[in-house]
């Protein structure tokens, strides 16, 4: 960016400022705060978390396991060698000298693993969404209460800087009222629609296809499924549950909102039909109690016509996410209906200007210049957000204090996510019952 494009940016966005992430001091752990970690299913998204914990003090892993060989072993090199490969997750649980563990598995099996570890008195990092149907959430909920365990949800966001600044200014009534809410994801590439490679390796002898299966349906060997999971109904939420969670998860926060008492949607399988079930372009109206709508949609057809993100829109102002980047636009709108009064008679049309009240509320280009407040940019520095969210993780193992987003905030996201999928294979409406914490029965 040359100099006269900075400033023809500076002028358009006004103010900017920086905004750390937020999170616990990154100070040395004594011996008796050390977290000893397990991983349970070591996939890509799990050995980032794993990199996570070990860029905060006072972790050690000591115990990974994955069905696929291939990844076990890359997940322990992560470790320096130094964690055990267990064959089972059970067997991970057993151990006495593992205080928590991250569940990495696909969502079809995070609720077995997530119950058994609480039981066994172990704490829960749970990767979004937390759960594979809407039943599983209140199960989980009444297993951190039964077990009095930690259990934190993997949706980084509400660790970052950009979500706690657009709940202070939401909160704060910065935007003034707020009754609509657009989020999208859009990816236009293969592995952005889960097609991803499948290791050369990949066979009976190398992947342990009976535990991937768990409870789901039984099924021949298929590399396809294992490695692609998210693209079939199976094991995962597809669009809703790994990218629509995300988002709701945020506005469920910045909002200070629950759940959505109905939502529409629709899907449709348009393009990437390799190995897949799950539709590739996806769109939802969730109606909240509270007194707004959100429209979330996404799809893996393009990437370009319109910025992924969120607009939180209010009568007086607009916050926009855009990557690391938080935008603040004020509406300053003024009525104008000289189109309307200038057929009137003359001098009442006369006298409809002439009332301070009128020149106060409309702008017909006639009134003094006047200078409003323009928008503020917030850009957001530091360690990763995921980083961030499993210190926070930590320091809850250590203090006994349920985390932000605990499980029934994990429940609530997720059950909205499953909401929208719902809609799209029921070809209608779904309702949401507070008294029950569930969907409303038909």
């Amino acid at each position: 960016m040359n100099r006269r494009d900075f400033m023809k940016h500076t002028l358009a966005t006004g103010a900017a400022a920086t905004l750390a992430r937020p999170g616990q001091a990154q100070t040395p752990a004594a011996p008796s705060d050390r977290v000893r970690l397990g991983v349970i299913g070591a996939g890509a998204r799990a050995q980032e978390l794993m990199e996570a914990a070990q860029a905060n003090p006072g972790v050690e892993i000591v115990a990974v396991c994955d069905a696929y060989t291939g990844r076990a072993e890359r997940a322990r090199a992560r470790t320096g060698g130094r964690a055990t490969i267990h064959a089972d997750g059970r067997e991970i649980l057993a151990r006495n000298d593992v205080d928590a563990v991250i569940v990495g598995t696909p969502d079809h099996l995070h609720k077995v693993f997530s119950i058994a570890a609480l039981d066994a008195g172990k704490d829960v990092y749970v990767e979004k969404p937390m759960t594979y149907t809407v039943e599983e959430g209140r199960e989980i909920v009444q297993a951190v209460t039964r077990t009095g365990r930690v259990l934190q949800v993997g949706s980084q966001g509400m660790s970052s800087a950009l979500d706690n600044k657009a709940r202070e200014l939401v909160q704060g009534g910065k935007l003034g009222q707020v009754t609509m809410i657009r989020a999208s994801y859009n990816r236009n590439t293969a592995g952005g629609a889960w097609i991803y490679p499948i290791p050369p390796d990949a066979g009976p002898s190398t992947v342990n296809w009976p535990a991937f299966l768990g409870p789901a349906p039984q099924r021949p060997f298929d590399p396809a499924r294992f490695f692609r999971w998210r693209c079939y109904w199976d094991y995962g939420g597809g669009i809703a549950g790994d990218l629509f969670v995300h988002l709701i998860t945020t506005i469920h926060y910045v909002m200070g909102a629950t759940m959505p008492e109905t939502v529409l949607a629709s899907g449709q399988l348009y393009r990437w039909k390799e190995s897949r079930e799950v539709p590739d372009t996806l769109n939802a109206i969730l109606t909240y109690p509270e007194g707004f709508t959100v429209n979330l949609s996404s799809t893996f057809n393009n990437e370009s016509a319109s910025e992924s993100g969120f607009e939180i829109m209010g009568t007086e102002g607009s916050v926009a996410f855009r990557g690391d980047r938080l935008v603040f636009t004020p509406e300053n709108v003024h009525e104008n209906n000289r189109w309307v009064v200038s057929s009137w008679p003359q001098a009442l049309e006369e006298a409809y200007y002439a009332d301070p009240k009128v020149q106060a509320s409309e702008s017909p280009g006639t009134w003094p210049n006047t200078i409003t407040a323009g928008s503020a940019v917030w850009n957001e520095t530091g360690k990763d957000a995921t980083v961030v969210h499993m210190g926070n993780f930590l320091a809850s193992v250590r203090s006994r204090q349920q985390p932000a987003e605990n499980a029934t905030v994990g429940h609530h996201a997720a059950a909205a996510a499953h909401m929208v999928n719902l809609s799209v294979r029921q070809k209608r409406a779904m309702r949401w019952d507070f008294t029950a914490d569930t969907v409303q029965q038909s």
